[in-house]
């Protein structure tokens, strides 16, 4: 099963020119108000280890809102790293209508796996080693081979959820669960998300 999930997510990078998130599913309110935010803010949730991440995710979504035309804020960059701990609900919602917020986006990062697999690219590029037809030649091949740096390589696999919430009404309108295959450095990452859920919410009619 992993060897199959793996040829999925590299046939998937391929597919979309290297590309390294993608939406696997998104959901819209039936009831789309139709309005245009004044501000929007951009919250992560992620662990305490994963802080500068969280940084770099709310920036890039924040940036590619203000692409758009909104003004749109990071919870990180306003309230701190902290920014709700301890506060009640409404504390917060206080905090959020005094400083005119009217739409809420979060990111949560639900999960995060690695596993590991062989380079089959090494393998086929030697068929010396796949054609062996005595067994001590392919044993004592293989076993020179997988000791070789490279041989095993981890791929690291994100799974994401964004939900979109208006503050009037206190509404879910919008909600997408994203998944992330092994991207390059945190930067692209961030990078690649907030492009994506931007884009999506544009075209579930949440952003005008």
């Amino acid at each position: 099963m992993k060897a199959k999930q793996l040829v999925i997510a590299f046939s998937f990078l391929f597919l979309t020119g290297c590309s390294t998130s993608r939406i696997v599913h998104s959901w819209q309110s039936p009831s789309l108000p139709l309005k245009k935010y004044d501000k929007i803010l951009v919250v992560g949730l992620l662990r305490d280890t994963d802080q500068a991440l969280r940084e770099k995710m709310e920036n890039h979504l924040v940036d590619d809102l203000k692409g758009r035309g909104y003004n749109a804020i990071s919870s990180f960059k306003e309230y701190g790293p902290k920014s709700f701990e301890g506060l009640t609900e409404a504390m917060v919602l206080r905090r959020m209508y005094e400083s005119g917020v009217d739409g809420i986006i979060t990111i949560v990062m639900l999960d995060k796996k690695s596993e590991v697999y062989y380079n089959t690219d090494r393998m086929l590029k030697s068929p010396d080693v796949l054609f062996q037809r005595r067994f001590w030649g392919y044993y004592s091949s293989v076993y020179d081979r997988i000791y070789e740096p490279g041989y095993y390589a981890e791929l690291t696999k994100y799974f994401w959820e964004s939900n979109f919430y208006e503050m009037e009404y206190k509404e879910l309108l919008y909600s997408a669960q994203t998944e992330s295959f092994d991207p390059r450095s945190a930067e692209r990452l961030a990078h690649e998300y907030g492009k994506i859920i931007v884009a999506d919410m544009a075209k579930q009619g949440i952003l005008k």
